[in-house]
């Protein structure tokens, strides 16, 4: 039997998570890391306990599986950012993390400049602290990283693929790439006048290879079993999109984690830039790329791990939905929980955390089912943009991630959204997508066709016929966002 093994460098913690040719989970390791927090609105890792905890979780699945391993493929947290010494194999300043606002300002710079064209051009971003690009500068102006031919830069998709090759492979794939503010999306390849604009050094830069096919194999100086092929890499969200096996355009999952990630599979060539979602690469199979549009969602699960660790208004996350039902309804009242600014479709890093129609008689159950009903009217807005972006409405949507367990959500996505919502038996979708990039290029599978037979369905929800009370409650929620946003601007 071939055995699989993804290697899920998440934002909290790590995975290591073995899948056999069925695509049938069988076996997983999890190992949660630091997180550090030196100022308001910076968020950091250290990427060697990254590395040191991949490593643990990988031998304690390997042990337990006791036998062969296929191949590895690799699915990180995409924006991270590491600098690091390729002589000593030793990170010059800690992972600067996706969530990490320090750079809002230099993009404001950016963008009073008239730069936000070009990159929206060539990236199909937008300039925002949330990509990876002023990150790097950021390391190189500020954060006392020495530029020198010993440099190596990347995100943790690349820092992992070097550590498990033994230093011998410095490269990512475009799904990764893409999201730096760096990659020319339609060139598929770094674009020197963006690294020009941000002062980041392109030989610094990893190689770009498509998203399956042997990068290299391990190591014997790992710690890990030596000559195993790495040969798949994603993006978590992209990975997400291949797990759930949305080939076709038009397609369109969401995974609900600590943000909730929105991607439509618009297949081949690249779209123009759509206002308010982001323009990314799916993954690249051989030649041939295929594209996504995206509408990143800042805070779903981290709102409900708010009610727990910041309120107390829950002891552990499973009692959430139990609580959310305990009541018909809000009673009026709306959460927006934008605590480090809105994301897709709006774009605001100065919009906060808002609650808005407390009354004497709101309970905390209330609370409660505003923040599950806050992460469907989120992903309302992002696929009312899609839905614009590319002419005709989402047919359905498939869900996973943390939050998909919770049925309520399920159903309050349908009635939002007026379209179908399914759930997959297998909702570990983020891994499971890295391990079939990996196992096709190892031909454990044969092709997309048999990647796709082995999707099954766990759940689906249709959407209730009422399509008014929906409409008015989203309406209620825009008007809510509207009072979050610029809050925390300077005047």
């Amino acid at each position: 039997m071939a055995i699989v093994i993804a290697l899920d460098a998440g934002t909290t913690g790590v995975r290591a998570f073995a899948v056999d040719e069925s695509g049938q989970p069988v076996g997983y390791r999890y190992q949660e890391f630091t997180q550090h927090f030196p100022r308001p609105g910076w968020v950091e890792h250290d990427a060697m306990e990254i590395w040191t905890s991949i490593v643990s979780v990988t031998n304690q699945l390997v042990a337990e599986l006791d036998q062969p391993v296929a191949a590895f493929g690799i699915t990180d947290q995409r924006e991270t950012v590491v600098a690091w010494d390729r002589r000593t194999g030793r990170p010059r300043h800690r992972a600067i993390v996706w969530q990490d606002r320090r750079t809002a300002a230099r993009c404001e710079e950016l963008e009073a400049a008239g730069h936000l064209d070009l990159v929206r051009e060539r990236t199909g971003l937008v300039l925002d602290p949330y990509f990876s690009g002023t990150k790097f500068a950021w390391l190189l102006s500020e954060g006392g990283v020495q530029v020198d031919e010993h440099l190596a830069l990347g995100t943790i998709d690349a820092w992992l693929l070097w550590n498990l090759t033994g230093g011998e492979v410095h490269a990512t794939e475009p799904s990764n790439a893409s999201r730096t503010m760096l990659f020319d999306i339609r060139e598929g390849a770094w674009s020197s006048e963006l690294c020009d604009l941000l002062g980041v050094p392109i030989g610094a830069l990893p190689e770009v290879r498509p998203s399956s096919g042997r990068f290299g194999v391990t190591a014997g100086s790992t710690g890990l079993p030596a000559g195993v092929p790495v040969s798949g890499i994603a993006g978590d969200q992209q990975a997400a999109l291949f797990g759930q096996a949305c080939f076709e355009p038009g397609m369109t999952k969401n995974t609900y984690g600590t943000g909730s990630f929105v991607l439509m599979n618009v297949g081949s060539p690249c779209p123009p830039p759509v206002e308010g979602l982001l323009t990314t690469v799916a993954w690249q199979l051989g030649d041939r790329t295929d594209y996504a549009y995206e509408g990143a969602i800042f805070s779903t699960g981290s709102a409900v791990q708010w009610l727990r660790d910041g309120l107390g208004i829950i002891g552990a996350a499973s009692e959430t939905e139990a609580l959310a039902r305990s009541v018909p309804n809000t009673d009026d009242v709306y959460f927006v929980p934008a605590f480090t600014g809105l994301g897709s479709p709006w774009w605001d890093p100065y919009a906060r955390g808002t609650i808005i129609g407390v009354t004497r008689g709101t309970t905390r159950a209330h609370l409660t089912r505003a923040v599950v009903e806050a992460m469907a009217f989120q992903t309302r807005d992002v696929v009312d943009a899609m839905s614009r972006a590319a002419g005709h409405p989402v047919a359905a949507l498939r869900a996973d991630g943390g939050a998909s367990a919770m049925d309520l959500l399920l159903e309050l996505q349908a009635d939002q959204l007026g379209v179908p919502v399914a759930r997959p038996v297998v909702q570990e979708t983020t891994a499971l997508g890295a391990a079939y990039l990996a196992g096709l290029a190892e031909g454990v599978w044969s092709d997309l066709d048999e990647v796709a037979s082995q999707w099954a369905l766990d759940r689906e929800v249709a959407p209730s016929e009422d399509r008014a009370a929906a409409d008015a409650a989203h309406q209620r929620w825009l008007a809510a966002v509207e009072r979050s946003r610029r809050w925390s601007e300077p005047t």
